[in-house]
């Protein structure tokens, strides 16, 4: 029988980093193959230069480590996927200069989604490569939106009992202030609350009343993950009160109440894995859940 799906590891590969924007060789190896060596990882990037889908960079000051992207060209292609359905490339995605100088918080972003992925294959659940996904747009009127570093999509549990968890994940690097770190709850709570104006024209007895354009996109509103990196021990408790200062503000009490809010140190979530204990409810840094029960005590 011929192999219909010869291209398959290609496809995949190509689908992941323009997804994820940038990755390392060996990011995106334990994202796509971590069951065979790293050479063919290597192998696969290289053709893919060739025919060119991918380009890279070379980071000098990190021991010369190479950071993958997608061109234009590859972008193009990788629109036409069925797995990047409604998928489009972000502006200077495919610019050496603008991956570069963005490296920093673009690999960060994608090493917290393969610690996720990773989670979920050594628990036995279901996260998949491109259910991490980067940037997703959500208009607030008026030009503004909230975009998050990153939308999860993860399946918890096994066999027919299973649950569908969402979250919003913000990665901060301490390259803002505290206080516009903070700024991102109310953003968020504008957004769970935010019903576009209608146009103006006679009401019928019969129209719906306007909702919030999230429902349409997730059946509860994904709970909000912060994750702390780059900064000691010291560094990450203030800006982890600055979150918790945020979350006084009576204007975002309703969503708190219906959103968990949640933030972690990357390096106790690299360490442990994202679903252990690592995580604090922004309204009370005493306690310490699993961003999956974030409720519990």
């Amino acid at each position: 029988m011929v192999n219909v799906d010869a291209g398959g590891g290609d496809r995949l590969a190509l689908a992941v980093l323009a997804q994820y924007r940038m990755a390392t060789t060996e990011q995106l190896h334990l994202l796509i193959a971590p069951g065979v060596r790293i050479e063919q990882t290597r192998r696969r990037l290289a053709k893919l230069r060739l025919e060119g889908l991918v380009d890279r960079v070379t980071l000098a000051q990190a021991g010369r480590t190479r950071v993958w992207f997608v061109t234009e060209y590859g972008a193009q292609v990788a629109a036409q996927l069925p797995e990047l359905r409604d998928w489009q490339a972000p502006r200077l995605a495919s610019d050496r200069t603008a991956v570069r100088l963005k490296t920093g918080h673009g690999l960060t972003v994608t090493e917290v989604g393969l610690a996720f992925v990773q989670d979920a294959r050594r628990r036995g659940e279901v996260c998949r490569p491109l259910d991490w996904i980067p940037e997703v747009y959500h208009p607030l009127g008026s030009g503004e939106a909230v975009i998050p570093d990153a939308l999860l999509y993860y399946r918890q549990g096994q066999g027919e009992e299973w649950s569908m968890l969402r979250a919003f994940v913000e990665v901060d690097r301490a390259t803002m202030g505290p206080e516009r770190l903070a700024a991102k709850i109310g953003a968020y709570a504008r957004l769970h609350s935010y019903v576009p104006v209608p146009v103006a024209r006679p009401r019928q007895p019969f129209m719906e009343p306007p909702e919030e354009p999230w429902r349409r996109r997730y059946p509860v509103f994904p709970r909000l993950l912060f994750i702390l990196d780059n900064t000691g021990p010291t560094g990450i408790q203030n800006r982890a009160q600055a979150l918790r200062a945020a979350a006084r503000d009576t204007g975002v009490a309703g969503f708190l109440r219906a959103v968990p809010v949640l933030v972690a140190a990357m390096a106790d979530l690299l360490r442990d894995g994202p679903a252990a204990p690592v995580w604090r409810p922004v309204q009370d840094l005493s306690r310490h859940v699993s961003w999956m029960h974030s409720r519990d005590t």
